[in-house]
């Protein structure tokens, strides 16, 4: 059986399919899995061994001619099934022009003639973390193909596998930038969130923290997208001991190697986070609009760092009044986090 998936389309929510697509291998073993996702995250699942191979998006025209030209690219690999992870009208309408007999997907956004199994959106979307959706669309592939029941229906910890070759390629960059992990704390820190300016914990408060932990001898990265380089440069300037900025200098693939090497990562809720906790590194992630239950980085150490007041989890992009969930959160209680997940305390 040839499989397709198509992948999500943001950083953290294509780490939240992983353990979906693990349980996708495990009940069919024998089948030919390929991921269709932007080309951006195949440094997230290069070395994956629940997939065979990572169809790229390509960059297609907007619209109707966009659409047939992925159809006719799918159509002629001759895919058996496909689930398609995303929500919208377009990903379920090129599965339909490639005439992929199964398309499994949930309903909504008028896909109801484009998918062969419409499944319902259960009711505890909003309640129960986001990979669980993942998780439920494979379950009900298993159900209606296999007639088995056996996909987990708890939320898993998502794992990405980074090879010793580019483990050891994450180290000699680091070391050409005079930063040297056997001889210093390396920190990783992530200041923007491309989606919403509530999200980001003040930059003057960034700046200190970053001060605070190089001035206890760790050495600071800054990490992010080139939308997000204005505001590391801001906290850069704000800062006494200035971080090395990485933001907007490295390619999905390159950030994944560069975790491997940290000793934590500091972020605001941004698709990083999910990165560097399925990678394994200690992660500490600053809450304040958004839902942790539904979107928090699910790792071996990973934590939220939150000061609940009455109006979060809002979901606004802007704050319409003090951004009391994220000012209220102190520098030094985030301090207290790293030296923690340093052993320094």
């Amino acid at each position: 059986m040839k499989i397709l998936v198509r992948g999500t389309n943001w950083i953290g929510d294509a780490v939240m399919t992983i353990p979906a697509l693990m349980e996708l291998r495990r009940i069919f073993p024998g089948a030919h899995i390929t991921l269709h996702i932007r080309s951006w995250a195949e440094g997230i699942f290069r070395n994956a061994d629940y997939i065979d191979g990572i169809l790229p998006i390509a960059d297609e025209p907007a619209g109707v001619k966009g659409v047939v030209i992925q159809a006719n690219a799918l159509r002629a690999e001759r895919f058996d099934l496909a689930i398609i992870f995303p929500g919208s009208y377009r990903s379920a309408a090129v599965a339909r022009l490639a005439k992929i007999p199964r398309r499994f997907g949930y309903k909504g956004e008028g896909r109801k003639f484009l998918l062969s199994d419409r499944i319902r959106v259960p009711e505890w979307k909003s309640s129960r973390h986001e990979s669980m959706l993942y998780l439920g669309l494979v379950a009900e592939v298993e159900r209606r193909i296999l007639r088995t029941d056996s996909v987990r229906k708890s939320a898993t910890k998502p794992i990405i596998t980074v090879s010793n070759e580019r483990k050891e390629a994450a180290h000699n960059y680091l070391r050409e930038l005079g930063v040297d992990p056997a001889l210093q704390k390396v920190i990783g820190i992530g200041v923007g969130s491309t989606n919403s300016m509530a999200k980001r914990w003040p930059a003057e408060n960034f700046a200190k923290l970053i001060d605070e932990l190089q001035d206890s001898g760790a050495k600071v990265l800054l990490f992010g997208s080139e939308s997000e380089s204005n505001i590391s440069q801001t906290v850069n300037s704000l800062s006494r001991s200035a971080a090395i900025d990485l933001t907007g200098k490295t390619s999905i693939a390159e950030v994944v190697q560069l975790m491997t090497a940290l000793d934590v990562f500091i972020s605001n809720d941004m698709g990083l986070a999910h990165i560097a906790a399925a990678v394994g590194i200690p992660t500490r992630t600053i809450f304040g609009p958004t839902n942790p239950v539904t979107t928090a980085p699910l790792g071996i150490d990973s934590e939220i760092i939150r000061e609940p007041v009455e109006c979060s989890p809002c979901m606004l992009r802007q704050c319409p009044i003090d951004h009391r969930c994220m000012t209220r959160i102190t520098v030094e209680r985030v301090y207290d986090h790293a030296r923690l997940s340093l052993g320094l305390l």
